[in-house]
């Protein structure tokens, strides 16, 4: 899975699956919050109220969208947002916002936020 601005069509379709199930979507707007340093798993599972093995099930499914990576600190395994994966997953959504709109036509798309 490739983490450059812009994502295929295939990596798009991969990540959005990953984010439309409710627990993991809840997870990534966790780690967003956590930021770089990421956050334990343990801390994970107690601020969702899920159980160690299903929050082990929706992490691999995250980490295998190219969302999520983990790390080992000590004895514990620390999961943090490829952040680059999501600017790409965005940039996917709105690179051709301005395209076929004529100025104010379309909230958001303003000559401005165009390339």
């Amino acid at each position: 899975m490739q983490n450059h601005p812009h994502a295929t069509e295939a990596e798009a379709l991969l990540r959005f699956s990953a984010l439309s199930q409710e627990t993991r979507l809840r997870i990534v707007r966790l780690l967003v919050m956590a930021g770089h340093e990421g956050m334990p798993a343990g801390t994970i599972a107690s601020q969702l109220g899920s159980s160690d093995s299903r929050l082990s099930f929706h992490l691999s499914h995250l980490e295998h969208a190219g969302l999520v990576q983990s790390r080992r600190d000590g004895r514990s395994i620390i999961y943090s947002v490829v952040f680059p994966a999501l600017a790409a997953l965005s940039e996917f959504l709105i690179h051709d916002c301005c395209r076929g709109f004529k100025e104010n036509d379309h909230a958001g798309c303003q000559p401005e936020s165009c390339d």
